[in-house]
C-alpha cells in the first residue's frame, strides 16, 4: 500500500466505484479508499434485515464507529413545530437537512431505490428560469453519458414513452438494456382514473393534463426490449425483478443495480482498502496534489498518487476539502447543499390496489416537472407509491397496535387489517431545490467523531420558492385524489414524526429528505464562483477531481443518481486523458528554437 499510485480514489459508492472500472480498464493504477467496513452479500443483508423486524435503511448494514453514517433515527420533531438533532451532523439551520447516507463498501448505491430516470433538458438552464443557477454544459453535452450510464446500469424503460410524456430527445433506435418495469396493479388503476383528465396548478394558467408513465429502474426487466435491446454485456444481471418490496434497503434478488456489480469488473490494477477514513488531501506549496492522508488500524496512512479523485458523497466531500484548506478560491466549498424535499400525500382508495408488493414506485405523473410554471413555483415530479402509508405514516404495525389499543381483535381485527390496508396508497411530490449558498455544510471543531475530526455542521432552510411549489403540489394532490374518490388522510402534525413540518401562509406542509444531496462542491463556468470544471476538475489544483451530485449546479425533479453516473462516466474520459498528459515521455534532441510547452493538467 506504499507504492505511488497513478490515481487514488476516495469513496467506493457510485461515482467512484465507476470511475476506478474505467482507469483500471485503461491499464492504471488505482487505489480506492473506502471509509466503511466491507459490505455483505445480498442473501446475508436480506437475512439480517429479516432477523431485525425491519428498521431504518441502513440498519442491515456493517455501520462503522470511524465512518458514521447519519440515518432518518438521528431527527425528530418537536411538539412545538422544531425539530431535534442527535446524530453524527451537526444541525444549525431553520429546518432540518432531512436525508442520511451509507459510509460502507458501495455507499448509499446499496440502499437507494433504483429509480434511475434522466434529468430533462431545462433544469440545466434553472438560472435563465430565475432560480438557481445553469449548468456550463447542457443535456446534449451529457446525453452520450446517460446512454453509458443506462448501460452500465442495467435500466430498464421505454425510449417512446420517455420521448413523448417526459419531452427527453432521445435518438431516435436507441432502446434501453431492458424493458421497462412493469406497472402495479395500483398503477394500473390510476391510470384507469387519470389518463386524459386534467388539474389546474394554482400558479399556471393552462391545465396540466394526466398521464400515468413508467419509470426508469436501475433493475431487471425483462430482456428483449423495443428494436432487439438486450441485456447482455450491460449492467443487467441475474433475474428480473421479482417484487420483493424491500429495494430499501435491500435487494435480496440481485436485480436492482449496486457498485457491487461495477467492482466486480475491476480490472487487477484496481485495490480496495476498506475502513481506511481519509483525513487530508495533501498538495506542496505550489497546489499540486500529491496524495491523501488516511486514519486505519489507529494509526495515519499517507500514500502518494499523481492524481486524487474524491468520491465520497456531497457532504463528505465538502468536509474532505475543507479539512485540507483546499479548492476554495470562490468560498464555495460546502455551499448550495440540495436535497429533493419529498412533499407526501395518503389516502384510502375506494377499492383494494394491492399495496406492498413490487419496487417502491413504477410510475409516476411528470406534466409538473417543466414549463412555465417553474418561473413561479419549484417544479415537482409525482411519484405513486407501491408501499402503502409506510414512508407516509408508518408501516403495517402502526396500524395493528392503533387498532389493538382500540380494542379490536380476532376476525374483527383481521378484517379491518385487511381492508385498511389493501386500500392504502400514497404520492411523493419531489420537489427541485435551487442552489443556494447560504445552505451550506462548515465544520464544527468543538463537535468531532471518534476519530478527532471535526464533524460536518449543515445550515439548511427551504426558499419560499419551493414553499410555494409544496402548495401547489397539496393543491394538485387535492384534485388527484377527488378523481380517484380517494379518500384523504394527509395530516402534517408537530410531534416526532415530522420533524420537516413548515407553515407556508398558513397551512401546514411537512416534507422528508428524498436522500439526494448535491451541490457542496459546484460545477460552473469560472473559478471565481465555483469548485470544480465542466469535468468535475478542481479550479484550484488540476490534478483533483471532486465528482458526484456535489458538482451539480441543479437536481432538478429526478433522481440524481443516473446523472451523476453520467457525469462520472464523462469525468472518468477526461482524466484518462489528464494521466495520458502526466506520462508522455519527453522528446530529447538538438535545439532547434523554442522549446515546445511541457504537458500539463489544465488543457481544454
Amino acid at each position: 500500500m506504499n507504492a505511488r499510485w497513478d490515481a487514488v480514489v476516495v469513496g467506493a459508492g457510485f461515482a467512484g466505484s465507476l470511475v476506478a472500472e474505467r482507469l483500471g480498464a485503461q491499464g492504471w493504477r488505482v487505489l480506492v479508499l473506502e471509509a466503511g467496513h466491507p459490505a455483505r452479500g445480498a442473501a446475508a443483508t436480506a437475512t439480517a434485515y429479516r432477523a431485525a423486524g425491519g428498521g431504518t435503511p441502513t440498519s442491515p448494514y456493517p455501520l462503522s464507529e470511524d465512518a458514521p453514517s447519519p440515518d432518518v433515527s438521528d431527527l425528530a420533531g418537536r411538539a412545538d413545530g422544531g425539530f431535534d438533532a442527535t446524530g453524527y451532523l451537526v444541525q444549525h439551520g431553520p429546518l432540518p437537512y432531512a436525508s442520511g447516507y451509507l459510509r460502507v463498501n458501495g455507499g448509499t448505491g446499496l440502499l437507494w431505490t433504483g429509480l434511475a430516470p434522466r434529468m430533462h433538458p431545462e433544469d440545466f438552464r434553472t438560472g435563465d428560469l430565475g432560480h438557481g443557477r445553469n449548468w456550463p454544459i447542457g443535456y446534449h453535452d451529457l446525453e452520450p453519458y446517460y446512454r453509458q450510464a443506462e448501460r452500465e446500469l442495467g435500466v430498464a424503460a421505454d425510449a417512446d414513452q420517455q420521448r413523448a410524456a417526459v419531452g427527453l430527445p432521445i435518438p431516435d433506435g436507441y432502446a434501453f438494456p431492458t424493458r421497462a418495469i412493469a406497472p402495479s396493479y395500483l398503477d394500473r388503476q390510476l391510470a384507469r382514473a387519470l389518463d386524459g383528465r386534467t388539474v389546474r396548478d394554482p400558479e399556471v394558467a393552462e391545465p396540466a393534463h394526466l398521464a400515468v408513465t413508467a419509470t426508469p429502474h436501475a433493475r431487471n426487466g425483462l430482456p428483449g426490449g423495443p428494436a432487439g435491446a438486450s441485456s447482455h454485456g450491460s449492467g443487467a444481471s441475474g433475474t428480473p425483478c421479482a417484487g420483493s418490496a424491500s429495494c430499501v434497503p435491500i435487494c435480496p434478488t440481485g436485480a436492482k443495480y449496486t457498485p457491487l456489480r461495477t467492482q466486480a469488473r475491476w480490472s487487477p490494477t484496481v485495490a480496495l482498502r476498506t475502513d481506511a477514513v481519509v483525513s487530508r488531501v495533501t498538495a506542496d506549496h505550489t497546489g499540486r496534489i500529491t496524495g491523501v492522508d488516511y486514519l486505519s488500524g489507529g494509526a495515519t496512512h499517507r500514500v502518494e498518487a499523481d492524481l486524487v479523485v474524491l468520491a465520497a458523497h456531497a457532504i463528505e466531500n465538502a468536509r474532505l476539502l475543507l479539512l485540507s484548506g483546499l479548492a476554495n478560491r470562490s468560498d464555495q466549498v460546502g455551499r448550495n447543499l440540495m436535497d429533493h424535499p419529498a412533499l407526501l400525500t395518503w389516502g384510502l382508495m375506494p377499492r383494494p390496489v394491492g399495496p406492498y408488493r413490487g419496487p417502491g414506485s413504477t410510475s409516476g405523473l411528470e406534466a409538473f416537472r417543466f414549463g412555465a410554471g417553474r418561473r413561479r413555483r419549484a417544479p415537482f415530479r409525482v411519484e405513486i407509491g407501491n408501499w402503502g402509508w409506510s414512508w407516509a405514516a408508518g408501516p403495517p404495525q402502526v396500524d395493528v397496535a392503533e387498532l389493538l389499543t382500540a380494542g379490536v381483535r380476532g376476525k374483527e381485527l383481521r378484517e379491518r387489517l385487511g381492508d385498511r390496508l389493501g386500500r392504502q396508497f400514497a404520492l411523493q411530490f419531489e420537489l427541485e431545490q435551487p442552489a443556494d449558498p447560504a445552505n451550506r455544510v462548515t465544520l464544527d471543531p468543538g463537535r468531532r467523531d471518534r476519530l478527532g475530526l471535526p464533524r460536518p455542521a449543515l445550515h439548511y432552510d427551504l426558499s419560499g420558492y419551493v414553499r410555494r411549489g409544496m402548495a401547489s403540489a397539496r393543491a394538485v394532490s387535492d384534485q388527484v385524489f377527488a378523481l380517484l374518490g380517494a379518500e384523504d388522510h394527509t395530516r402534517y402534525e408537530a410531534g416526532p414524526r415530522w420533524p420537516g413540518r413548515l407553515e407556508h401562509e398558513g397551512r401546514p406542509y411537512a416534507y422528508r429528505g428524498a436522500g439526494h444531496a448535491g451541490g457542496t462542491h459546484i460545477m460552473g463556468e469560472s473559478p471565481a464562483d465555483s469548485v470544480v470544471d465542466q469535468w468535475q476538475r478542481c479550479w484550484d489544483h488540476p490534478n483533483l477531481y471532486a465528482v458526484g451530485c456535489g458538482s451539480m449546479p441543479s437536481l432538478g425533479t429526478s433522481n440524481p443518481s443516473l446523472t451523476m453516473a453520467a457525469l462520472a462516466l464523462r469525468s472518468a474520459e477526461r482524466i484518462h486523458r489528464d494521466l495520458l498528459a502526466l506520462h508522455r515521455p519527453a522528446t530529447v534532441g538538438a535545439p532547434a528554437g523554442p522549446p515546445a510547452p511541457a504537458p500539463h493538467l489544465t488543457e481544454s
